[in-house]
């Protein structure tokens, strides 16, 4: 988090809040999984649900499953017809997200594909309006250069955690930090496209290409 817990708490307060269901959902990761701080938040599931709904998305790709809580966020701000396909590589974190997408009015639009990401990305087909990058960091070049082609003419990447929690103004990084400062360097210096890192929890980059 790089903002102040009080000035974050004030932020949540002030934005409409979740369902039910969401805040089940956010409660028992905290309550039952392994690494609860990766799930997204309130805060940043609405600001997710207002760009999909924002670019009028019809196809949303999101990179790192992990207990659903995002997708359902963003299945919620797509455009009619629209869909969700996340992707994970831990059985028994997409046995725990499928079980409340289920529950969710959106069961019929998120699609979980287990496996890895990149394999994933080659076997669907077609462009993506939205799509949220939030897995292995180590990764995230490689996805980014896996879907950049494949954006629709106003489509958007979103990237978590860019920040690495402000270590990546440190003089040395461990390799999470240091896969960041790579990916952001990438990205940085990639003319094919705009971006902009906002300071919002822990660092999210949106990145479109150039016209």
């Amino acid at each position: 988090m790089i903002v102040p817990e009080k000035i974050e708490r004030y932020a949540e307060e002030h934005t409409t809040r979740p369902e039910p269901l969401l805040q089940e959902l956010y409660d028992e990761t905290y309550a039952t999984v392994e690494l609860p701080q990766m799930i997204a938040g309130p805060l940043q599931g609405r600001f997710l649900e207002f760009l999909v709904w924002s670019v009028r998305a019809e196809r949303v790709l999101e990179i790192g499953t992990f207990t659903g809580y995002a997708a359902i966020w963003m299945a919620a701000g797509l455009a009619p017809g629209g869909s969700v396909d996340t992707c994970e590589l831990d059985e028994e974190r997409a046995a725990f997200a499928q079980h409340y997408i289920d529950r969710s009015e959106y069961a019929d639009r998120i699609t979980i594909h287990l496996g890895p990401a990149i394999e994933t990305i080659a076997k669907l087909e077609g462009d993506f309006d939205f799509v949220f990058i939030d897995a292995d960091k180590g990764g995230y070049i490689d996805y980014y250069e896996a879907v950049l082609a494949r954006l629709s003419v106003h489509g958007l990447i979103t990237a978590d955690n860019t920040l690495s929690g402000g270590r990546v103004l440190d003089d040395e990084h461990e390799s999470r930090t240091d896969a960041i400062v790579r990916f952001n360097e990438h990205v940085r210096n990639d003319e094919r496209v705009v971006s902009v890192l906002l300071p919002f929890r822990d660092g999210v980059t949106l990145i479109r290409r150039r016209s």
